[in-house]
C-alpha cells in the first residue's frame, strides 16, 4: 500500500502516483506528462534541475511548462511522435519565469502565451483578472488560475472532467508530493504560497507537480 504526506490536519493525504500513471485520458480533455521534473542537489553545493512538461489535449491543444532549452530537441521530438508539430499547439502556459519552466517559448510563435500573469498573442498583450485572484478561462473545461507564493506571479492550469476526475497542473506550487521540506527555502512568500497550496488541494484530484511524479489528493 502506498504511503503519502498528509495536510490539513490529515484531512488530506497525497499519494505518489508511478511512472506508468502519467497519462490521464478524459473527455473532452486528456491529459499527459511529457517529462517529469526533477530537481537533485550535487555535492558541490549546485544543483540539477528540470521543470515537468505536460501536455493537454481536446477541443484545444496546450502545452504547460517548455522544460529548459535543453530540452528543445526532446520535447520537439515528443510532441511529433504524439502527431503534433509546434504550429498546433493553441495555448503555451508557463506557470512561472523560471529557466527551467520557459526554456523554449520560442518554438511557439503563433500560439497564445501564458507566463505568469501575462497573457499575449504575439505582441499584443491581453487583459485578464489573474492578478485580481480570477481564473483565465480556456473554455469550460480548462482554466488557468494564480497561484501565487513560489513567485508573485505562479499560475496552474486546471483541467475538469477526467477519468481521474479534476487534474491541476502546478508548476513549482508543489516541487513533489513529500515536498513540506523543501518548498519554503524556494519561495518567495511562503504564507502566500501556503494558502495557494492549501485551496488546491481541495479541488484538485491529481496534481502534477514542477518537480516530480504527479500524486493523488485522498480525502478521508
Amino acid at each position: 500500500m502506498e504511503t503519502g504526506s498528509k495536510d490539513l490536519s490529515g484531512q488530506l493525504q497525497r499519494v505518489p502516483l508511478s511512472e506508468s500513471q502519467l497519462d490521464f485520458s478524459g473527455q473532452p480533455y486528456s491529459v499527459s506528462v511529457l517529462k517529469v521534473g526533477y530537481s537533485l542537489p550535487q555535492t558541490d553545493g549546485t544543483f540539477r534541475a528540470d521543470g515537468t512538461i505536460t501536455l493537454i489535449t481536446g477541443p484545444k491543444t496546450i502545452l504547460v511548462d517548455t522544460g529548459g532549452p535543453w530540452d528543445r530537441d526532446f520535447l520537439l521530438i515528443t510532441l511529433k511522435e504524439r502527431g503534433i508539430v509546434p504550429g498546433d499547439i493553441n495555448f503555451v502556459v508557463g506557470t512561472h519565469g523560471h529557466s527551467d519552466h520557459i526554456g523554449n517559448l520560442s518554438l511557439f510563435p503563433s500560439a497564445v502565451i501564458i507566463v505568469g500573469y501575462d497573457i499575449s498573442e504575439g505582441d499584443t498583450y491581453r487583459p485578464n483578472k489573474l492578478a485580481e485572484g480570477q481564473a483565465y478561462c480556456l473554455d469550460e473545461h480548462v482554466s488557468v488560475i494564480p497561484t501565487p507564493g513560489h513567485t508573485a506571479q505562479d499560475v496552474s492550469v486546471q483541467v475538469r472532467g477526467t477519468t481521474a476526475g479534476t487534474v491541476l497542473v502546478a508548476g513549482d506550487l508543489f516541487e513533489c508530493y513529500s515536498d513540506e521540506e523543501t518548498w519554503r527555502d524556494l519561495s518567495v512568500n511562503t504564507a502566500v504560497q501556503e494558502v495557494s497550496r492549501q485551496a488546491v488541494l481541495q479541488t484538485a484530484d491529481v496534481i502534477i507537480p514542477g518537480h516530480g511524479l504527479p500524486f493523488r489528493v485522498v480525502r478521508n
